[in-house]
């Protein structure tokens, strides 16, 4: 029976712990960007962005905003294999966007401070 109880302690223990933690990073807004897609948008998200006129064309004749561009580096999938992540200065990706967004891909050269969103693809 002592083994019962300090087993039930213990849970409760960390049912309040994890209660707490969970709140605690809510209100923080941190975010965990462990993977590779995760941390490539995030570097591009922290950047200046640049369209290029090639960019800003297709946006203003499919009717799309800046916005959409945001959602696609906040949720999209950056295809490695049609990258060129180990160019010096700039690197370029490809990523595409998920769900209603997937048949929207942008083509992005990543620098030291600014992204330049070179082409927006529609399919």
């Amino acid at each position: 029976m002592q083994l019962l109880k300090r087993i039930g302690y213990f849970l409760i223990g960390v049912s309040i712990s994890c209660v707490g933690v969970y709140f605690f990073w809510q209100k923080k807004q941190a975010t965990f960007d462990y993977g590779m897609d995760a941390r490539t948008l995030k570097t591009i998200r922290i950047r200046t962005k640049v369209y290029s006129d090639e960019a800003l064309t297709v946006l203003a004749n499919n009717k799309l905003d800046s916005l959409t561009i945001e959602a696609i580096l906040k949720n999209g999938d950056v295809n490695f294999g049609k990258s060129k992540p180990r160019i010096k200065p700039c690197q370029e990706y490809y990523i595409t966007g998920r769900d209603s967004l997937k048949n929207i891909h942008l083509y992005i050269k990543r620098c030291d401070s600014v992204a330049t969103i070179q082409k927006v693809m529609i399919q």
